[in-house]
């Protein structure tokens, strides 16, 4: 007798609303999309930053990411054991929090805003070293904010050679 251990849950809406952590490491439900789910939870994230930003001052907004990032090491290490996957592609919080990083630190212009998304998503996905490294090692809620957080790093590393290249 073969005792097979279940996959992966699929998220469903009942799931989102039965725990405040579910909520938040879906995106409020951004991660629910049936196809691209850590692309939609960054658009959902890069239309929340300009009505929540003008709340917070620069430290007050570094400090609210900070904060973020540790509810949402919790929120993902709840609901990924939940799901039977600490990285469900459904979990896009840690999308929320490097997007908004980026976003902080990159010009307002809207090509600019393009850019830093488009930069994002292509670390994000690619995971380039030592990005990769992280993601294998660390399985909870924290390593999957942190190579989120290492992709936003990249973004910006890329995106300030950029504005220095065409500011000269």
């Amino acid at each position: 007798m073969s005792t097979s251990v279940p996959g992966p849950r699929t998220p469903t809406l009942r799931f989102l609303f039965s725990h405040p952590a579910h909520f938040v490491a879906l995106g409020f439900g951004s991660g629910l999309a049936p196809r691209a789910p850590g692309t939609f939870g960054t658009l959902a994230a890069w239309a929340l930053y300009y009505p929540l930003r003008p709340f917070f001052n620069d430290w007050g907004f570094l400090l609210f990411l900070a904060w973020g990032f540790i509810l949402g090491a919790f929120a993902i290490e709840v609901t990924g054991r939940r799901l039977g996957e600490i990285d469900h592609g459904s979990i896009v919080w840690d999308e929320f929090i490097a997007i908004w990083l980026v976003l902080f630190f990159t010009p307002a212009s809207w090509a600019w805003q393009v850019g830093a998304f488009l930069l994002f998503r292509l670390f994000d996905i690619t995971k380039p070293p030592p990005i990769r490294q992280a993601d294998a090692r660390f399985k909870n809620g924290l390593g999957v904010m942190f190579d989120d957080v290492l992709a936003a790093a990249y973004s910006l590393i890329v995106l300030a050679i950029a504005v220095r290249i065409l500011a000269a």
